[in-house]
């Protein structure tokens, strides 16, 4: 059974942990601290040089770090990743979208709120501006949408409502982005749907 080592405060994690549970992927759980170091001991670090999670392990001594690369491997050949070229580029647009755009907004000042517990952090107006801008563009998308790509459910989806469905935590407002809202129910009723921390998958 493959291994995913993670946090289960992170929203990275949480997107290869909800998209397991959707496609009844079974994968065992190895969690790290948030502050303690242990993704940066020699032992961690020969596995993934990078020091970060998530990062999946399997039984072959693979390791696959990165969520988008996981939630790509554990998706080919399934409903959750559009089945046409003009699709997956869609996916993948909304997916880099997310970790360039989104996740380093939203996810920080939420990092910064809920963990650093410093709310004069002087990065928190650039970052808390970057989340609203972010926001903005998915709201113009959703508008007129069911859901980011082909009116279908996809890990674009997943990638996206990992840190979104948190925005609160950020001291973020999402009363003005209805559509927004909309989207996040109907993730939310997605069949076989865990919240972040969520239960082991």
């Amino acid at each position: 059974m493959p291994i995913l080592h993670q946090m289960h405060v992170s929203g990275n994690c949480y997107k290869v942990r909800l998209a397991a549970r959707q496609l009844d992927i079974p994968i065992a759980l190895k969690d790290y601290g948030l502050h303690d170091g242990s993704t940066r001991t020699p032992e961690y670090l020969a596995k993934n040089a990078n020091g970060r999670v998530p990062m999946l392990e399997f039984e072959d001594g693979r390791m696959l770090a990165e969520s988008g690369a996981i939630l790509w491997y554990l998706s080919e050949g399934t409903p959750l990743a559009p089945a046409d070229r003009w699709g997956r580029a869609e996916a993948l647009k909304w997916m880099f979208f997310e970790q360039y755009s989104h996740e380093p907004n939203i996810a920080v000042a939420r990092f910064i709120l809920q963990f650093v517990k410093h709310p004069d952090d002087p990065r928190l107006p650039e970052k808390t501006a970057g989340s609203y801008r972010a926001l903005d563009v998915m709201e113009t998308h959703l508008a007129t949408r069911t859901y980011f790509v082909d009116e279908q459910y996809t890990i674009a989806d997943i990638a996206l409502y990992a840190y979104t469905h948190v925005a609160d935590e950020a001291n973020l407002d999402l009363g003005r982005y209805p559509a927004i809202r909309a989207w996040l129910a109907r993730v939310k009723a997605q069949p076989r749907h865990i919240e972040m921390p969520g239960v082991d998958v």
